[in-house]
């Protein structure tokens, strides 16, 4: 019975052992609280920003509530469309961290606005 439950202990610790070893991937990026801000003082002349918001201020930009709850919409993909230059967006280059801010950002108002 001891024998076991040494065996129990070591299999435990050594799982334990390599889960805290394993890369944070599939861990979330940036701060939400810090991609509001930026995205109060940058986004807003086009964008509603704000949770539940529907209606921008230039109605071909998409509020970003919307974004966040489109199909398919996750981290990836919006740190990808906002990698890359589009002719109705302003043509600025984010910092890598501001970008993952407003990602996180963005991604937190899927959970946090009704559908």
């Amino acid at each position: 019975m001891i024998r076991s439950r040494g065996k129990i202990f070591l299999a435990v610790g050594i799982a334990t052992a390599l889960a805290c070893s394993l890369p944070l991937s599939a861990q979330e990026i940036g701060d939400a609280h810090h991609g509001h801000i930026f995205a109060t003082k940058y986004c807003t002349e086009c964008h509603a920003v704000e949770p539940g918001a529907s209606s921008s201020p230039n109605p071909a930009a998409p509020s970003f509530t919307s974004v966040a709850k489109t199909s398919g919409m996750n981290g990836r993909a919006l740190a990808a469309w906002l990698d890359s230059s589009h002719p109705t967006m302003p043509n600025f280059v984010l910092r890598s961290n501001d970008r993952n801010d407003v990602v996180a950002y963005i991604t937190s108002l899927k959970e946090r606005t009704p559908d």
